[in-house]
C-alpha cells in the first residue's frame, strides 16, 4: 500500500526545503524528496544553493577579500602585517564545514516541523502520484493531495568548452573546489556567477581574464552602475573582454587554449583554469511521466500562472524551474506562498519588488526598474544619487568607492527602482525594497531619520537628491526660466 501525503516536495533546495517546512507549519502532512549526495557520501538538504552555490562562494569570497585587504589595504589604517600568505586547503575546509552546518540545520529543521525526508528521485505521475526511487534502492509510488516541483537548475555547459575531468575546464561547481590558486584563470560569462568566482580567485593572486559575449557590460543592471563596476573591476586587475564569442578550447600540457572573436578578429588565451559560467538552465529531466499533464516549454521551464499552479490541478511549480530570476529568495518566497494557498490562505506574490545581489567588492544591487527601462517605457521620472566617497562611515571604514541611485515617478514621486554599488550593496537595497513594498515616495524615504554615522545615510541623501534636497552633496541646479 503506497503511503499517502498532503503534501510532496520534489526538490530540497531553498525554494523545496522552505515550502516543505512551511506546510509542516500548516498542518499538512509533508515529505521532501531530494536527490542530492554529499561529498560523505550520504543523502544532504539544501540543493545547489547551500551545497555548491549562494553559501559556499560566499565564503570563499569573504576569505579571499581579507586576505586581499591584509595584502594590500591594511597600511592605509595604519597596520603592518609582514608577509601574508593564504593556506587554500584551510580556506577550503572552512567552506565545507559552513556548508556541512547549514545542510545539517536543514535536517533538524525538517525533524522539528515534522516534515519526512526522502533521498531520493522524484517523478511526477499522472493523478497527483509520484514516483519515488531511494538512492540505491527501488522505486515506490506516493500518493498526494498536492504536489509541488521545485527542482532547480543546473549550469549551463557549451560545446566549444566541454567540462574534462582533469578539472581544467570546469563549471560553477568546479571552480568552488581548486587546491591551489591558478597562475592564469579564465572566466566564460561576466554575469553574477562568473564575476564572483573571478574575483574570488583573482584577490589570491590569479590573473584573471574574462571573455562576454554581450557587447555591454551588466546589460542586466542600470547601465551608470556597470559603468562604474567595470571601472572597478579593471582597477582591481580584472581583464574584460566584451564582445568575445569563444568557438573552442584545447587542452594540452595541463592548459587549455581558449579560442574566440573580438572585433572580428580571431583570437587566443592560454589558461591553467578556465571556468564556464554562461548561465544556468531548469533541471526537469526525467521529471515527469508523459501522462502527468504538466506543460513545459521548449527550454525546460514549467509553465506556471502567477501563483505558481501547473497546468495540472493539484501540481505546483516553483523556483528556478519556472519563469522569473533564478534567485534563492524568490524561489524561498514563492515555496512559502505555494504551501500558505494549498493550506487554504490567499497568499500572493509581488514580483515587482525582488532584490538582485552580486557579492563582488564593491557589492552591487538593485531592485525595481533601472532608469533605462522607464525611460524606454516613456515614463516621466527623477533620478537622485550619491556617491560613498561623501558619507562620513564610508570614509571612515577606507570603502569608498561607488553609489545609491533610486528612481522616482516625476508626478507621483513613488520610487520606480533603486541601484547600489558600494559597501553592504544588498543591505542598503534591503532598505529601499521595504520601501517600495509598501509603495513609499523618495519623499517619504527623505523624511525618515537615519542614524549617524552609517552607510546607510547614502540611501537617505539619494533620496533626498530625487528633489535636489540632498544636504551632503551638492545638487542640480535648477534650469533657468
Amino acid at each position: 500500500m503506497s503511503k499517502k501525503f498532503d503534501v510532496v516536495v520534489i526538490g530540497g533546495g531553498p525554494a523545496g526545503y522552505v515550502a516543505a517546512i512551511r506546510c509542516a507549519q500548516l498542518g499538512l502532512k509533508t515529505a521532501c524528496i531530494d536527490k542530492w549526495i554529499g561529498k560523505d557520501g550520504k543523502g544532504v538538504y539544501g540543493g545547489t544553493c547551500l551545497n555548491v552555490g549562494c553559501i559556499p562562494s560566499k565564503a570563499l569570497l569573504d576569505t579571499s577579500h581579507r586576505y586581499e585587504d591584509a595584502q594590500k589595504h591594511f597600511d592605509v589604517h595604519g597596520i603592518s602585517t609582514g608577509e601574508v600568505n593564504i593556506d587554500v586547503s584551510t580556506m577550503l575546509a572552512r567552506k565545507d564545514q559552513i556548508v556541512k552546518n547549514l545542510t545539517m540545520g536543514v535536517a533538524g529543521l525538517f525533524k522539528s516541523n515534522g516534515v519526512e525526508a526522502l533521498e531520493g528521485f522524484g517523478k511526477v505521475l499522472a493523478g497527483k502520484k509520484v514516483e519515488f526511487t531511494p538512492n540505491g534502492g527501488e522505486a515506490e509510488t506516493l500518493e498526494a493531495e498536492n504536489v509541488i516541483i521545485a527542482t532547480g537548475s543546473v549550469p549551463v555547459n557549451i560545446p566549444p568548452t566541454p567540462l574534462d575531468e582533469a578539472g581544467i575546464i570546469v563549471d560553477s561547481t568546479g571552480a568552488l573546489e581548486f587546491t591551489e590558486v591558478p597562475e592564469r584563470l579564465g572566466v566564460i560569462g561576466a554575469g553574477v556567477i562568473g564575476l564572483e568566482l573571478g574575483s574570488v580567485w583573482g584577490r589570491l593572486g590569479a590573473q584573471v581574464t574574462v571573455l562576454e559575449a554581450q557587447d555591454k557590460f551588466l546589460h542586466v543592471a542600470d547601465q551608470a552602475v556597470a559603468k562604474e563596476a567595470q571601472k572597478l573591476f579593471t582597477k582591481q586587475g580584472m581583464d574584460i573582454r566584451l564582445g568575445a564569442r569563444v568557438t573552442g578550447s584545447e587542452i594540452a600540457d595541463g592548459k587549455v587554449t581558449v579560442k574566440f572573436l573580438e572585433g572580428g578578429e580571431e583570437k587566443e588565451e592560454v589558461f591553467d583554469k578556465l571556468i564556464v559560467a554562461v548561465g544556468r538552465r531548469p533541471f526537469t529531466e526525467g521529471l515527469l511521466a508523459g501522462d502527468a499533464g504538466v506543460n513545459m516549454d521548449e527550454r525546460g521551464f514549467i509553465h506556471v500562472d502567477e501563483t505558481c499552479q501547473t497546468s495540472a490541478p493539484g501540481i505546483w511549480a516553483i523556483g528556478d524551474v519556472v519563469r522569473g530570476p533564478m534567485l534563492a529568495h524568490k524561489a524561498s518566497e514563492e515555496g512559502v506562498m505555494v504551501a500558505e494557498r494549498i493550506a487554504g490562505h490567499k497568499a500572493q506574490m509581488n514580483y515587482d519588488v525582488i532584490p538582485s545581489v552580486i557579492y563582488t567588492h564593491p557589492e552591487i544591487a538593485w531592485v525595481g526598474k533601472t532608469e533605462e527601462e522607464v525611460k524606454a517605457e516613456g515614463e516621466a521620472y527623477n533620478v537622485g544619487m550619491f556617491p560613498f566617497a561623501a558619507n562620513g562611515r564610508a570614509m571612515a571604514g577606507a570603502d569608498t568607492d561607488g553609489f545609491v541611485k533610486i528612481v522616482a515617478h516625476a508626478e507621483t514621486d513613488r520610487i520606480l527602482g533603486a541601484s547600489v554599488i558600494g559597501p553592504n550593496a544588498g543591505d542598503l537595497c534591503q532598505q529601499v525594497v521595504v520601501a517600495m513594498e509598501f509603495g513609499s515616495s523618495a519623499e517619504d524615504i527623505g523624511m525618515m531619520v537615519f542614524a549617524h554615522p552609517t552607510v546607510s545615510e547614502a540611501v537617505h541623501e539619494a533620496a533626498l537628491a530625487v528633489h535636489n534636497q540632498a544636504i551632503h552633496k551638492a545638487n542640480r541646479r535648477p534650469k533657468k526660466k
